[in-house]
């Protein structure tokens, strides 16, 4: 029995609209990830990266999206990310992109990465804010990352 070799990628949702993020599904972020990739490799680029497609993991409060496929094909997948354009759901079509953030071969791997991630932005917030409630918040939070290790 031969085991199949996936990749993981791991995805930001970058949209305007802050009710995008809120009304996304991981049926609709399937069929524009297919739809790109339709577009940019056409039936070919389709059928090899459908075969395992798959999304794993969707965060719809940190537009995080966890995406697999075939390692052989994760470069096609790769390739069409950038030209997914809109999102549609529940009968609503919102603007947004989708950043590649982590490639990995585990989705160990991608939480690890996500986790540093977090951090890394938590930290970039703090420096960044002015409002002295929303910097006691940010602390609060900082701190309690730390203490559960996360």
């Amino acid at each position: 029995m031969v085991r199949f070799k996936n990749r993981y990628v791991l995805c930001e949702v970058l949209s305007e609209d802050p009710r995008c993020r809120q009304c996304i599904e991981d049926r609709a972020v399937g069929l524009a990830v297919r739809d790109a990739i339709a577009r940019a490799h056409g039936d070919y680029g389709l059928g090899c990266c459908c075969v395992s497609f798959t999304v794993k993991y969707l965060n719809a409060y940190t537009g995080t999206v966890l995406l697999r496929c075939r390692k052989d094909f994760q470069r096609l997948l790769s390739s069409a990310l950038p030209l997914v354009r809109h999102l549609e759901s529940r009968g609503q079509r919102f603007p947004c992109a989708l950043r590649t953030l982590h490639v990995g071969g585990t989705i160990r791997t991608c939480q690890k990465f996500l986790i540093q991630y977090n951090r890394r932005q938590l930290l970039l917030l703090l420096q960044s804010c002015t409002n002295e409630e929303g910097c006691l918040v940010l602390q609060v939070t900082k701190a309690l990352s730390v203490y559960t290790g996360a």
